[in-house]
């Protein structure tokens, strides 16, 4: 199983609308099939971390973990819900698959999203403030 995370905080001005619409993206996206469970909600991290809210998902191994990054939903959803980000921290992530090239190996299938979906990328890069954990 490897469980990916990200925490977040929106950006100064989102309505209270524009944050639900949000977090209903990433429910819709933590349905999808290759997600074995799911959590939206408040992030109960450190206060001063600035992080409010939180995503986590399992995933059952690697080739879930491409369905995941690939599946239309999860596509269709990022536009939705990054212009709203300030700040956006992936991970750690964790799992319990003993290899110990899996890190490098999700590294490798983040490059490759990056790599394939140009757009993407540029979306990404919107974000003020990024940072892997």
């Amino acid at each position: 199983m490897i469980v990916h995370q990200l925490r977040f905080k929106f950006r100064e001005g989102v309505t209270e609308q524009e944050l639900e619409s949000a977090l209903a993206v990433l429910r819709r996206t933590a349905a999808v099939d290759s997600v074995e469970f799911a959590v939206v909600g408040q992030h109960l991290g450190d206060p001063a971390e600035g992080l409010t809210h939180a995503y986590c998902v399992g995933l059952a191994d690697l080739d879930a973990v491409r369905r995941y990054m690939d599946d239309p939903v999860h596509l269709a959803g990022d536009p939705e819900l990054i212009p709203y980000l300030d700040t956006l921290v992936i991970g750690p992530d964790t799992s319990d698959d003993p290899d110990p090239e899996l890190g490098a190996k999700l590294g490798a299938l983040h490059e490759d999203k990056l790599a394939r979906y140009p757009e993407w990328a540029a979306l990404m890069a919107s974000i003020p403030q990024v940072r892997i954990a």
